[in-house]
């Protein structure tokens, strides 16, 4: 079908509302492998959706999602599940970490399905925490860390299991501006190593730092 790493053909996703809301509109785009992309809208603009339908969270109402070659619309829930857990890492503005855990646990934990055994996942942890700058950290639980500590923890859980896409949806939204520039910086050092970095964001000036911008408004591709 393509080359690009994640296809998008003529997608569009209406939520059923009344009236019902048009999120996206026949959108068409590709990323290729080893990009480094920030889409940049205004809240309500349908880049979060986008990310949802690029990440396999979701499924279009019309139109086809294609990533690493695999033809999303043809994957049942548990290949999907089995898609997202081999191929995508995933970076909220909500860190989601497990309060009960370490960072290394929380790390290891998202590696579950991966078909690893613990002491791998644990070994993988580590190596990922080590390339976020955490090491000294990884015996730590969430509430001893500062909230860029944390975000960079979800970055190692993210990044450890090496996926071919890493997704971040507002990684430093709620983060201090010192703090965002060490996240964009372990992003950008996962992006060196081989990965397709995309990250949704509202903000020009941090979309800026990025190779390329897709910019999103009114749930069409404008640039």
């Amino acid at each position: 079908m393509t080359v690009a790493q994640l296809a998008l053909r003529q997608v569009s996703k209406v939520y059923p509302t009344k009236p019902p809301l048009h999120a996206l509109r026949d959108v068409d785009l590709d990323i290729g492998r080893g990009e480094l992309v920030a889409v940049v809208g205004p809240s309500g603009s349908g880049k979060t959706t986008l990310l949802s339908l690029m990440g396999l969270l979701d499924t279009p109402t019309s139109g086809e999602v294609w990533i690493d070659g695999i033809k999303a619309s043809g994957l049942s829930e548990a290949q999907r599940s089995r898609a997202r857990s081999d191929l995508i890492g995933f970076v909220f503005q909500q860190f989601y970490l497990l309060s009960s855990l370490t960072a290394r646990d929380n790390v290891a934990t998202g590696m579950l399905y991966q078909g690893l055994g613990p002491a791998e996942r644990r070994s993988r942890a580590d190596a990922a925490l080590e390339r976020v700058g955490l090491t000294a950290r990884a015996s730590h639980r969430p509430g001893e860390l500062s909230g860029g500590e944390q975000q960079r923890v979800a970055i190692a859980r993210a990044i450890a299991g090496d996926p071919a896409v890493v997704f971040a949806d507002e990684p430093t939204g709620a983060l201090d501006q010192a703090s965002g520039r060490m996240v964009l910086d372990c992003l950008r050092a996962a992006n060196q190593t081989g990965a397709t970095v995309i990250v949704i964001t509202h903000d020009l000036s941090l979309a800026a730092m990025f190779d390329r911008q897709i910019h999103v408004l009114d749930g069409q591709v404008t640039g």
